[in-house]
């Protein structure tokens, strides 16, 4: 493992698996009356938030606690920045005080990587998400999800996602989590497929490891994982399609398509959901939507990617002594 995390491009297929596998024994903690561990125990974890989150904020801020990690929770809200304080003067100020780690979302892409980077902070950087370029964790806790659905929870440790077709609907323009799931499902073997409108495709999508479809009705029957993106109008200054009605008609989501899909697929959804839009209720609501498993997985894979990058002095989980005698 590298000492930070900015990219999912970044990740080796081993560091990939090593993360899956970590994660797994991560979930068994929440298993426990006492949903905690000592490995961080003294180690101070800043979550420095310059947009708004809910799922990530507090699923990263879960996992440092359930590791013992002492958490600093910073909003660019109410804060120095809201006075015009720069990323630099934030990231000493934050140096002074001390801190292992910092988990950052900032709405400028490349903001992670330039504080990974740039000496202000001798911390390990965890980029969760930066604005339309990369968001790792959502990549990996979707790939861990995507395992324990399609390859079985047991079986899924030291597996990748070899030869499993997932395809990605939607806003892939402005979607991070579009670019994170491409980098790491290539890394680990999977065949992606994205289908959205032309107008909702980056230059340069023709580079990207993976297809590239208008038609969603064509690709659902060979898809073992679906992926629905929100279209992500808080980005947009202009108008990308007609209508709501029309892009939910040839883009949405809905219970006659999920039929098409192989029985055994899945639909995910990164959240939040736009219900009507990109996902109808039916399909939301189904078992075959695994969005809350997403969230809960994502508190397993955040645990397991602060312990690696962190490098805690115990054992991740500690199992029970044998105490028969030899």
């Amino acid at each position: 493992m590298q000492r930070h995390l900015i990219s999912a491009a970044d990740l080796t297929r081993d560091d990939a698996v090593l993360i899956l596998d970590t994660a797994e024994e991560m979930a068994r903690v929440a298993d426990r009356p006492i949903k905690k561990l000592p490995t961080l125990r003294g180690r101070t974890i800043v979550n420095l938030f310059f947009e708004d989150s809910t799922r990530t904020r507090i699923s990263f801020e879960a996992a440092e606690k359930r590791l013992s990690a002492d958490v600093i929770n910073f909003s660019a809200k109410g804060s120095s920045v809201s006075k015009g304080e720069s990323l630099k003067d934030t990231a000493q100020t934050l140096e002074a005080m001390g801190v292992d780690a910092v988990v950052i979302r900032h709405g400028a892409s490349g903001a992670p990587y330039r504080l990974a980077n740039s000496g202000w902070i001798d911390a390990a950087v965890i980029n969760a998400g930066d604005g339309t370029h990369q968001h790792p964790t959502q990549a990996l806790l979707d790939a861990f999800t995507m395992r324990r659905r399609l390859v079985g929870r047991d079986a899924g440790l030291g597996q990748d996602l070899d030869g499993k077709r997932i395809t990605i609907v939607g806003d892939i323009l402005h979607g991070r989590v579009a670019r994170s799931n491409v980098d790491l499902l290539h890394t680990l073997g999977a065949e992606v497929t994205l289908v959205a409108p032309p107008t909702l495709l980056p230059v340069g999508v023709e580079t990207w490891p993976c297809e590239v479809s208008y038609d969603l009705d064509s690709t659902l029957p060979k898809s073992d994982a679906v992926m629905m993106l929100r279209v992500q109008r808080e980005r947009m200054n202009a108008a990308f399609f007609p209508t709501e009605r029309e892009y939910s008609r040839r883009y949405g989501l809905d219970g006659d398509r999920m039929a098409r899909m192989p029985e055994h697929a899945i639909v995910m959804h990164p959240g939040p959901m736009v219900r009507g839009m990109e996902i109808t209720a039916e399909v939301a609501d189904s078992e075959r939507c695994t969005a809350i498993e997403q969230v809960a997985n994502g508190v397993s894979i955040r645990m397991a990617v602060l312990y690696l990058l962190l490098g805690g002095n115990e054992p991740a989980v500690s199992h029970p002594r044998n105490t028969e005698e030899k």
